[in-house]
């Protein structure tokens, strides 16, 4: 059975190394996440979640947040909650 996405990269900045997450499910800090597209596929904690450049401690359904991430990644990237 294929695990469904729980979240979609919707922007990448590069020198700040954040992406920009829109969820479909609530996701807390602390979660780890698998992020998996065309040229990306790795694994982390999130460790840092912001909302309108404000800390927050989870996301709701439907929610773009800010997420500070280790590597690279690119508009359409899924994520995965492991």
């Amino acid at each position: 059975m294929e695990q469904k996405p729980i979240g979609e990269v919707t922007h990448y900045y590069g020198g700040l190394r954040v992406a920009i997450v829109k969820f479909n499910t609530k996701v807390e800090k602390g979660t780890v996440i698998a992020f998996k597209g065309a040229h990306t596929d790795f694994t982390q904690t999130i460790n840092s979640m912001q909302y309108d450049h404000k800390d927050i401690e989870a996301a709701g359904k439907g929610q773009e947040v800010g997420i500070k991430v280790d590597q690279k990644l690119r508009e359409g990237d899924k994520a995965y909650k492991i």
